[in-house]
């Protein structure tokens, strides 16, 4: 049987393991690189809805794929929200640069003292398939670790309790990063954003 081919505009290893794991068979997700896309992805807009809708209309324009793209905020309360939609970029002199270990050290510094740690992950996902367009959301809600634990998953995952595996609420905490990736699919964000789509896309299939 020929899978529908589906775009995943990222090039992040990490994201398209999670994202093809959720899938399954029934869909060939490709990457950037796999349709000859090397630009970088304009992201304009100050809003998850923004970007996400931004960077898949590019790709469906620019190379003909029906596609999916996602922008994902790590939202902290006493922070305002910030990083918000710049979390990839949340240390960066210019803007551009894109490195977990220093976002982390950035948020950690500006949180230490603080004892209100609640956060949020939240992920949107724009997709555009057999010409209409469709937005998902998948938040998940914990806390700002006070240093880094684990080595699995990216991003911030080190320094986030998920709600219910935060040192206050159990014996045994664990961040993102301290989860098997099925674990975190579970319940992460972009997991719920993408079993949503999902959701959708087995429904126009079948």
């Amino acid at each position: 049987m020929n899978k529908d081919i589906l775009v995943f505009a990222t090039n992040n290893a990490h994201k398209l393991q999670e994202v093809r794991q959720i899938l399954g068979e029934r869909f060939e997700v490709r990457s950037l690189k796999e349709i000859g896309c090397y630009e970088e992805l304009p992201e304009t807009h100050d809003t998850l809805e923004g970007n996400a809708l931004e960077k898949a209309q590019y790709v469906n324009q620019h190379y003909g794929f029906d596609c999916f793209a996602d922008d994902t905020g790590l939202e902290v309360d006493v922070l305002n929200g910030e990083p918000g939609v710049y979390s990839a970029r949340y240390a960066s002199i210019d803007g551009t640069d894109h490195d977990s270990e220093a976002n982390m050290q950035k948020l950690l510094r500006n949180m230490q003292g603080i004892d209100n740690r609640k956060a949020q992950f939240r992920t949107v996902i724009a997709l555009i398939y057999h010409g209409e367009t469709h937005l998902f959301e998948g938040k998940v809600e914990g806390c700002i670790a006070t240093e880094k634990h684990g080595a699995e998953g990216f991003g911030y995952d080190p320094i986030f309790y998920p709600e219910g595996y935060s040192p206050d609420e159990t014996e045994h905490p664990l961040t993102f990063a301290e989860m098997s990736a099925a674990e975190k699919n579970g319940m992460s964000h972009r997991g719920r954003a993408v079993e949503k789509l999902s959701t959708l896309l087995q429904g126009k299939v079948l």
